[in-house]
């Protein structure tokens, strides 16, 4: 099998002191990850263009990833996190910049969440814009949360996995969901933060999802700086596990690659 080095790292944050931590975080970093950082990380590796996904720590304050994407126009695009009564001025600067989706972190709130008034609405808007939609939410939540998603956007991506809590993918109501939807359906999946899985082995998710989807629906991401698992890995063993995932060919590799430069605006 070829080394792949994918082109798009689709999931990585920065912060740094600076910023401004949300009250009732479940987390607070005690070091800073700078975007310029982030961006020497890739150049190491290889890898052309990364997307910056809002941490949940900073709520809606989206100062410091559009910052980052102002400075690096060319190699990032960038996730928000936005509130619903978010201005349509606003979402249209955050679009000019660089940004190219909103995320809601269900993890710690109820999933119902996105089914309010207010937050269909909102999703209405973004999808408008032509941006995506990203989720975290736990598998068995999954089945409802993108029921509701689906209806308002065409484009929804599931972080880590999709949370899954069996290790048969099968017997996950996450996986069967997602495996409702096509290869040119409205549904992305990133193969991301596999120790966020509480011990499960992300393989045998990587391979069901690879084999459902193809290389049309399934994304990679690094997860940087890998917040409250620093020691669990390094960028260059996340790059070897995407390898090890894919198990794919030089062509398949590359539709990969478009896969992800076309979803986030890299390439038309």
């Amino acid at each position: 099998m070829p080394d792949f080095t994918p082109a798009v790292d689709t999931h990585a944050h920065v912060f740094d002191a600076s910023c401004h931590f949300v009250e009732g975080r479940r987390y607070t970093p005690g070091y800073d990850a700078p975007v310029r950082r982030y961006v020497e990380v890739l150049d190491r590796a290889g890898v052309q263009h990364g997307v910056l996904v809002q941490p949940s720590f900073l709520g809606t304050d989206n100062t410091y990833l559009l910052a980052g994407l102002r400075a690096f126009p060319d190699r990032l695009r960038g996730v928000a996190v936005v509130a619903p009564g978010v201005t349509d001025a606003t979402l249209i600067a955050m679009d000019t910049v660089g940004v190219r989706g909103i995320r809601y972190n269900l993890i710690g709130h109820d999933p119902a969440l996105v089914a309010q008034p207010e937050y269909r609405a909102l999703t209405r808007r973004v999808a408008a814009l032509g941006w995506l939609i990203e989720v975290q939410s736990l598998g068995r939540d999954l089945p409802d949360v993108l029921d509701t998603l689906t209806a308002d956007a065409t484009k929804v991506v599931v972080d880590h996995f999709g949370k899954p809590s069996t290790a048969e993918p099968t017997a996950d109501p996450g996986f069967r969901k997602l495996t409702e939807f096509t290869s040119d359906g409205p549904v992305w999946v990133k193969l991301s933060a596999p120790y966020r899985l509480g011990g499960l082995d992300p393989a045998p998710y990587a391979a069901a999802l690879r084999a459902h989807f193809g290389q049309q629906r399934v994304l990679w991401g690094s997860d940087w700086p890998w917040t409250q698992h620093e020691v669990a890995t390094s960028y260059a063993e996340c790059i070897g596990q995407i390898g090890v995932w894919a198990q794919a060919d030089t062509d398949v590799q590359a539709r990969f690659n478009r896969t992800s430069r076309i979803l986030y605006g890299f390439e038309e």
